[in-house]
């Protein structure tokens, strides 16, 4: 049991670095695409961005987050 929890706990660990590790290689901290709904992979109809209103084929409109 204490095998699969410090397993368990190294891959969160990898994943965390992994995450942290791409927010600090990109330019100002920042994902490009943000809004997962503009995917076309997600977003068949192509209808627009419910967080932004971008369509799918345009970049993410919102530059601030709201938070």
């Amino acid at each position: 049991m204490l095998k699969l929890f410090i397993i368990a706990f190294v891959l969160i660990g990898i994943a965390f670095a992994g995450i942290a590790i791409k927010i600090w290689a990109k330019k100002d901290g920042k994902f490009a695409g943000t809004c997962a709904s503009n995917s076309p992979f997600l977003n068949k109809e192509g209808e627009p961005c419910g967080f932004c209103g971008a369509m799918p084929d345009q970049q993410c409109k919102k530059t601030e987050s709201t938070t």
